[in-house]
């Protein structure tokens, strides 16, 4: 059931992520890899958000200050992880703009979910 919950909260950053990424590195032309950095960063933002709300048990671990640094150490790596297969996969293997970030976006998933369950939040929210 917590994968099902973060499933639906990663997916509802995930679509936050892709809109901006469409609107301004497809249709109004900005460098897709910065354009990405930027969306990846407020989505992980609303992730957290959403997951402290609906997956994890916030506060189980670390103290909240230390909760948000983890989450987003985690995520800068997940964030490099987002920008190689993107770069790789415009760049070398010549793939749309927008299929390549739903690929990046893909490969990033797991990572996220495993590093914030293991890492950051000890403790799964209860079903309540």
């Amino acid at each position: 059931m917590t994968f099902l919950r973060y499933f639906l909260v990663g997916g509802t950053a995930a679509a936050l992520d892709l809109v901006i990424f469409v609107i301004f590195a497809k249709w109004a032309g900005f460098n897709y890899l910065l354009v990405a950095a930027a969306g990846f960063m407020l989505a992980t933002c609303l992730n957290y958000l959403l997951s402290v709300r609906f997956v994890f048990k916030s506060g189980a671990r670390f103290g909240r200050r230390q909760e948000v640094l983890a989450v987003h150490l985690v995520s800068m790596v997940g964030l490099l992880i987002h920008q190689a297969v993107l770069y790789a996969c415009v760049e070398f293997l010549l793939v749309e703009l927008v299929a390549s970030k739903i690929v990046a976006t893909g490969t990033v998933f797991a990572w996220n979910y495993l590093a914030r369950a293991t890492f950051v939040f000890r403790a799964i929210r209860s079903q309540g």
